[in-house]
């Protein structure tokens, strides 16, 4: 194969790539604006809460591409305009796969093929950072939950919240001890090796990430209080936070596609908050602007860095 066919070849898999991805992401966004009401948007508080939202997306992306680039580089050197591009093609891969177990994945296609398992190994601690920060601030949700609106429903998902908590705590700081328990059993034992690799990384590193995780949690929790105030629903603060927590986790334990996920958040968020406020409207707009800013917009944007990046070398 000469060099130019390979350049034809590379040019015309990207544009596949991005062609599918962004009419995925059309179909999606357009049936679910339309299902929403259209005139939500022309009934919003002041323009300064938009704002504030605009801002916190860079935010939430420079959080998350700094968090990727400290994982990436240990393995690597690499330089962070491509830990950048990584990241994107990420959210673009994770976009149309359940629970958006693509992320991951799409990250290393901008990467070096060889160190692909070393990426794996800096992967799972990247989301298991990530769901610790979401677990544990979720059950500060569920613990308002259950003082406020008591429910046998509530009280099961509180119990399953601090044992998750409890799992992941063992599982991100304690690998020494149950990497052995492991080895010992037949169909446990070839993922062994992930958490040898996991445990070189040191606890100074950890500390970092997880708490870039739990910046970028607090800038979502802030992002969804800003919109929901701009579209007019209104909570107290501390409350608030406390939902918005909770609506995160729920999020994050339910079974979806991130691109028919909307749905389920607009649920999700009417369940939550109307202990609150009657202006359902306002919620389901607001759960639509944030997954909108947060999801779709780094989406199209990766798609057309996976679409740039070098499929055939």
């Amino acid at each position: 194969m000469n060099k130019n066919t390979k350049i034809w070849l590379k040019y015309l898999a990207g544009t596949a790539i991005l062609l599918l991805l962004l009419w995925s992401i059309y179909l999606q966004v357009t049936k679910q604006l339309n299902a929403a009401n259209a005139h939500a948007w022309e009934h919003t508080g002041p323009i300064a809460y938009l704002l504030l939202c605009i801002i916190l997306m860079f935010a939430n992306v420079l959080t998350e591409s700094t968090k990727w680039y400290l994982l990436a580089a240990s393995v690597e050197q690499i330089s962070y305009s491509k830990a950048f591009c990584s990241y994107l093609a990420g959210v673009a891969c994770s976009i149309i796969t359940p629970n958006r177990i693509g992320d991951y994945p799409g990250r290393m296609l901008y990467l070096r093929k060889g160190n692909t398992f070393r990426y794996i190994n800096v992967s799972i601690l990247g989301a298991m950072s990530q769901l610790s920060a979401i677990f544990f601030f979720g059950l500060l949700g569920l613990v308002y939950y259950n003082i406020a609106f008591p429910a046998v429903i509530a009280r099961v998902a509180l119990v399953i919240c601090l044992a998750g908590n409890i799992l992941l705590a063992i599982v991100y700081w304690r690998f020494e001890n149950w990497l052995p328990k492991m080895e010992k059993i037949k169909w446990l034992k070839r993922f062994a090796i992930y958490g040898k690799l996991l445990n070189r990384v040191s606890f100074r590193d950890q500390m970092i990430v997880l708490g870039l995780s739990i910046l970028r949690f607090s800038i979502f929790a802030a992002q969804y209080l800003f919109l929901l105030k701009w579209m007019n629903v209104n909570m107290p603060l501390m409350e608030g936070f406390c939902m918005a927590a909770l609506f995160f986790w729920v999020m994050a334990v339910i079974p979806s596609i991130a691109l028919a996920e909307l749905g389920i958040r607009g649920n999700v968020s009417l369940y939550l908050f109307q202990h609150f406020s009657s202006n359902t409207v306002g919620m389901l707009a607001a759960t639509s602007g944030i997954w909108l800013l947060n999801l779709v917009l780094p989406a199209v944007i990766g798609s057309i860095m996976i679409m740039r990046m070098r499929l055939i070398s």
